[in-house]
């Protein structure tokens, strides 16, 4: 009778109610995730509630938004909606098992811990017997199981009813050697004719996005809020949005021309709705940006814009992608040879004075290492400043002393004053893995480090380095896919632009024809593999050599590696004014105290 009386609710039908309803009702917010903990309201982001609710009436929900939304938040609901009033078996899937492990620490555990609906329902970890684990957590009726895209272990067979994907666009091409991640995980709701996919990320690359071509085929919904002044319903939209010559950014109606700031625009989202521009009944698909969260003023829109406009076309693209929520053109084609060689000029010295930092990358091949030196500035302006070949196979002692010599050289502007190289990065993907992992034991206080490349899109630059090999030395990961397009977005860029790269016109320094051609070797191409696109990169010709390229990866990934405080080094040259006064510390608690209020939006 107890067993009867402990599972007869699994069968009892749904109850007559939507999953903001439920947030509504029962969810608590942790105050470790949130600046407003307590009670969940709907009504703080009105756009959630048709987001949330469709989860209940469709199959397939479908979210291309920007990254200061509360897509999260929309996650989480559905996790505790389905623990409480309908049990099923449920997975999230995030893009790494290691981004699984920080969403179930992190923000699934402080839910469930003060929601008491989902405490009483899911016993703590600890608990001896409990049979929960980080990424695996039971309750009457159902399960939650918390894989990354990236293990095709976590991606095992079993049945489940609801499908959360978490920033789709990160995911790999596959999953190990299963295949999409994507449709493994698809394959696994096939039982269930009630089951749920919910699809959320920020969109990446226009023509890769997944998120992208997803939405493309759903109901394509924006959401709108009517005007202040002509009541007219209209979309956030970056284009109408004004901050010049203003003492407040504002966006302009596009029926009645008036113009008002964001805080009377948002006033009006309890009145907003979501407007199709797409036929489709089984796929809804919501597009949102970040000029409609509660959370982030106009103004610290603007400023992120003014930011990232300065630093170059890569943080642009960024921008675009987790403000605007929209996916970023791929502008990483041809560049004439002939284009780049006319940036030559005469430094009129080793150093120009606007070198702030010195790194070197270093390519090992069979006969010989090619290295350059490049010198970096503000808003990651860089200078071209030595390239070299050392002769001589890489087995051979002396290539190594000369190597070492050479970065130990002092280099110097115009003035007498000499910069040292901060950061080494050599390439230890090669057939002399064991001479180069020699070579750079003991050298970290030189910060001269083994590296190794690799081509998947969306790596981060510089991943952290690890010690599993021979010698126990730090091994650094470059995503060198990422710093290729970041590099020929800023060989694109016109002189004054952040990311603009200088090239000596002395040919003595290397920056011959043939670095050129082999600095612009390579194109960025899009490929299928198991049914899925993904970014590579070319040769542009089977006889063309792109050490030069590799060179200039590898000095990059060496500048990510020092990360080093830009502003305060051209301070102390005196290229920048010294900061002034910061605010005092009583006014930074009142402004910060009506953040939590909600008085600054």
């Amino acid at each position: 009778m107890n067993l009867l009386n402990s599972t007869g609710s699994i069968w009892l039908p749904p109850p007559d109610l939507t999953i903001s309803q439920w947030a509504d009702e029962y969810r608590r917010i942790p105050p470790e995730a949130s600046a407003e903990p307590g009670r969940w309201y709907t009504d703080r982001a009105p756009y959630q509630r048709a987001m949330l609710d469709a989860v209940c009436s469709c199959e397939r929900i479908v979210m291309m938004t920007a990254a200061q939304i509360g897509k999260t938040e929309i996650l989480l609901n559905t996790l505790g909606y389905y623990i409480d009033k309908e049990p099923s078996p449920v997975l999230l899937l995030q893009p790494t098992l290691e981004m699984g492990e920080s969403f179930s620490k992190d923000r699934l555990a402080p839910m469930i811990r003060d929601t008491p609906c989902l405490s009483a329902k899911i016993a703590d970890p600890r608990t001896r017997d409990s049979g929960n684990t980080l990424l695996h957590k039971k309750f009457d009726g159902g399960h939650i199981t918390i894989a990354g895209a990236n293990s095709p272990a976590s991606l095992a067979s079993r049945p489940i009813r609801i499908l959360l994907c978490d920033e789709v666009d990160r995911y790999p091409v596959s999953a190990g050697t299963e295949g999409d991640p994507l449709s493994l995980a698809m394959k696994r709701t096939q039982n269930f004719w009630n089951r749920r996919v919910i699809w959320v990320s920020t969109p990446t690359l226009e023509g890769l996005s997944r998120i992208q071509k997803a939405y493309e085929i759903s109901t394509m919904e924006e959401w709108e809020v009517p005007c202040p002044s002509c009541g007219e319903y209209t979309a956030f939209v970056w284009e109408n949005i004004y901050y010049k010559d203003v003492t407040e950014p504002v966006m302009e109606c596009p029926h009645c021309h008036k113009r008002f700031g964001g805080h009377d625009w948002k006033a009006h989202q309890l009145l907003g709705r979501w407007e199709k521009h797409n036929d489709v009944k089984d796929i809804r698909g919501f597009h949102l940006n970040a000029f409609a969260s509660p959370w982030v003023s106009w103004q610290s829109l603007i400023d992120q814009y003014e930011e990232a406009y300065r630093n170059g076309e890569d943080t642009l693209k960024v921008w675009r992608n987790t403000v605007l929520g929209l996916p970023y053109e791929n502008l990483a084609g041809t560049i004439d040879i002939e284009t780049v060689q006319e940036k030559g000029e005469d430094y009129g010295a080793e150093l120009p004075d606007g070198v702030l930092v010195l790194t070197c990358g270093v390519d090992v091949q069979d006969n010989r290492l090619e290295l350059e030196v490049v010198g970096w500035g503000l808003g990651k302006e860089s200078w071209g400043i030595e390239y070299r070949v050392i002769h001589g196979t890489p087995g051979a002692s002396y290539v190594w002393q000369e190597l070492d010599a050479f970065l130990s050289r002092t280099w110097y502007f115009s003035d007498g004053s000499g910069l040292a190289l901060s950061c080494v990065c050599i390439d230890s993907a090669g057939h002399f893995t064991d001479e180069v992992y020699r070579f750079v034991q003991g050298k970290a206080s030189r910060k001269i480090y083994a590296i190794v490349g690799r081509g998947q899109f969306g790596l981060a630059c510089v991943s952290k380095p690890n010690r599993n090999n021979r010698r126990k030395i730090p091994l650094f990961t470059l995503g060198v896919t990422t710093i290729k397009s970041m590099l020929y977005s800023r060989l694109k860029a016109s002189h004054g632009e952040a990311g603009y790269c200088h090239f000596p016109s002395d040919k003595g320094r290397g920056y011959d024809e043939h670095y050129y051609k082999g600095l612009l070797s390579e194109r960025m191409t899009i490929k299928r593999r198991n049914g899925q696109e993904f970014v590579a990169w070319e040769l542009r010709g089977r006889h063309v050599r792109n050490e030069p390229l590799d060179c200039r990866v590898y000095a990059t990934g060496a500048l990510e590696i020092l990360n080093p405080d830009m502003r305060k080094r051209a301070m102390q040259k005196g290229h920048l004014p010294a900061p002034s006064t910061p605010p005092q510390k009583k006014t930074i608690k009142r402004r910060t105290g009506m953040l939590r209020r909600g008085l600054m939006i």
